[in-house]
């Protein structure tokens, strides 16, 4: 399957001839299954062509990273050959004719088997081309490399600001422990100044009574003396 000059030429007079041809629908190669995007090594892949004349010889050919064309296999709709004389398909190849379309399976896809793939339609004496399918393994995004000194900064700040954040919450409880401890304070203080007061208020009023009891008794008792001195008085007999 390695390019050839001969083959070049082939393909360069195929497409010198397509530009007069008159197809009402132009020829696709593609996935058979379209929700493949990049076949994986290993992976079974089938492909196939569209909108070609039956009964006509069709071919698959690849076109590699290089630029090279490479030739698998050539057949019609009642049998298959090798495009090249004593030349055998790949074994890794299969053409198989499924309905009206025809398929190129790849039993393991390689490495080596990455390209373009095309199909090609030979209708006396124009060859007829396909669209090109692209057969890559997909690109592997490089994840951006971490350093250890990259990470040794980021956790001392991490530390940092718990550190910080450990000062200033401590910062925070400590004035309101004092706010709340000075207004338990001033809240018992004017209860205990409304006890004195009341405790003081009680002995004025005691002292207040007595005095008030003894001047009471010190008039009644000059009363009932100056009665007892009037009803003496009264009883003495008068002179002749």
């Amino acid at each position: 399957m390695a390019g050839s000059p001969a083959l070049l030429l082939l393909l360069s007079f195929g497409l010198c001839c397509t530009s007069t041809q008159a197809q009402k629908k132009m020829m696709e190669a593609r996935f058979l299954n379209r929700n493949i995007k990049h076949p994986i090594e290993g992976q079974r892949l089938e492909l196939e062509c569209l909108h070609y004349e039956r009964n006509r010889p069709i071919f698959w050919i690849r076109l590699d990273k290089s630029g090279n064309l490479h030739f698998i296999v050539s057949s019609t709709h009642s049998y298959s050959t090798t495009l090249q004389e004593g030349e055998k398909t790949p074994p890794n190849f299969e053409a198989l004719w499924r309905g009206n379309s025809y398929r190129l399976v790849v039993k393991s896809f390689r490495a080596q088997d990455q390209g373009i793939y095309f199909c090609i339609n030979y209708i006396n004496p124009v060859l007829h081309f396909s669209s090109g399918q692209p057969a890559f393994f997909p690109v592997a995004s490089k994840a951006a490399p971490t350093t250890p000194a990259a990470t040794t900064p980021s956790s001392q700040a991490t530390k940092k600001d718990n550190s910080q954040q450990g000062l200033d919450e401590a910062e925070h409880i400590t004035p309101t422990a004092i706010t709340r401890s000075s207004q338990v304070t001033t809240k018992d203080s004017p209860q205990q100044g409304r006890d004195a007061g009341t405790s003081n208020e009680n002995t004025l009023h005691f002292c207040y009574d007595g005095v008030i009891w003894v001047n009471l008794a010190g008039a009644c008792l000059l009363l009932l003396t100056a009665i007892t001195i009037t009803i003496t008085h009264c009883q003495r007999p008068s002179s002749p």
